[in-house]
């Protein structure tokens, strides 16, 4: 049997990770600054984060939710706590796409209501509701394409408006767009979002999938503009590689038996994993560090005139090259060992672990200034 081919592979095969370094199957050691889309939260192969699922995993691994599982309720507590969101629910599943799959499920159940709003360059995932809420035709089969989607473009009040009323049940936007290359909604849009959902009984859905968990300096992206949504979903660095995603609920929404489900949601490892991220993210000041490296990496950036535009908040960045320096992620990548991520064009992602150090910062930085001269 041959793997369906649907990825197209950089020729290098890591098999160690340390802090933010990776080293391949020769030995030779990279700078991973893309975390595997965002995922690396507190660094690869983390002392504690070993030790959490080991212990875990000699003493059980894995049972379904038919049975009690305390670490659950353990890492709602905490969870609430870090978050600021100590009142809501949650519902824990396995990535950010089923995350997203039942906000929105969660959302025409509350409201009886099935038409939602998403935005231009919108990416939610790849399961049926959550990729047709994406913004890209290309990875939306027929199948996916019956939803009632509406795409408007982010920032713009008045295309908005045309398109809101009363049989709306969501509107999904992300904390910051991460494969549309790092485009951050203002904080009066978010703002006046949640104004207009409050008004005709629309639910907010906020994708912190990737730009949550600390990425920005505040646990969640939106937090930045002082709203708060009716759903938020978040996945990605919640378990710093092991699969988990989860479903923060507003209060006033009652659940009743089976209207969400899941197999693997909420095992004893993955629940583990979290709260392993939690407890480091708290006792090395992560989110502190992410507005630290962050800042000084959005000015040094900023500084360079073949930049063209460089976004983000905190350790989730972003910036625009031309077309004649296309090759320079690649050129980052075998002339300087350093892993980055990309957006169509020419966008440059920076989503790096939230330990990363200012020396390690400067790395890239020294390798940037090079390959741009």
């Amino acid at each position: 049997m041959n793997l369906f081919d649907v990825y197209p592979l950089q020729d290098i095969t890591p098999v160690k990770g340390e802090g933010c370094y990776m080293w391949d199957e020769n030995g030779i050691k990279y700078l991973d600054l893309y975390g595997g889309h965002a995922v690396i939260s507190i660094g690869h192969s983390h002392p504690y984060y070993i030790k959490s699922l080991t212990d875990q995993l000699n003493k059980i691994g894995f049972y379904s939710n038919s049975v009690q599982n305390p670490l659950q309720e353990k890492l709602a507590e905490r969870l609430g706590q870090i978050s600021g969101y100590p009142d809501y629910q949650l519902f824990l599943c396995n990535s950010g796409a089923e995350a997203n799959e039942n906000g929105l499920k969660l959302a025409s159940f509350v409201t009886g209501r099935k038409k939602v709003i998403s935005f231009k360059k919108a990416f939610h995932g790849r399961t049926s509701g959550a990729v047709a809420a994406t913004d890209n035709p290309k990875i939306v089969s027929p199948f996916n394409a019956g939803h009632e989607i509406i795409f408007v473009a982010m920032n713009d009040e008045q295309a908005f408006n045309a398109v809101h009323d009363n049989t709306v049940a969501a509107v999904i936007i992300e904390g910051i767009q991460g494969v549309g290359g790092i485009q951050l909604p203002r904080d009066s849009f978010l703002q006046f979002l949640e104004k207009k959902c409050k008004a005709n009984g629309s639910l907010l859905i906020l994708d912190e999938i990737q730009s949550g968990y600390g990425r920005t300096g505040k646990f969640f992206a939106h937090q930045h503009a002082g709203i708060q949504p009716s759903i938020i979903t978040t996945a990605k660095g919640m378990g710093n590689g092991f699969p988990i995603g989860g479903v923060l609920i507003h209060p006033d929404f009652k659940p009743w038996s089976g209207m969400l489900g899941t197999t693997f949601g909420g095992n004893y490892l993955a629940c583990t994993a979290g709260l392993a991220v939690i407890e480091v993210m708290e006792r090395e000041k992560l989110m502190e560090n992410a507005v630290t490296i962050g800042s000084y990496w959005l000015t040094e950036i900023g500084k360079l005139s073949a930049v063209k535009e460089v976004r983000g908040k905190g350790l989730m960045i972003g910036f625009d090259l031309s077309d004649d320096k296309k090759e320079v992620r690649t050129n980052l990548l075998f002339n300087h060992r350093i892993f980055t991520g990309e957006a169509k064009p020419n966008t440059i992602r920076l989503l790096p672990s939230l330990a990363l150090t200012k020396e390690e910062a400067d790395l890239f930085i020294t390798a940037l200034k090079q390959e741009l001269a």
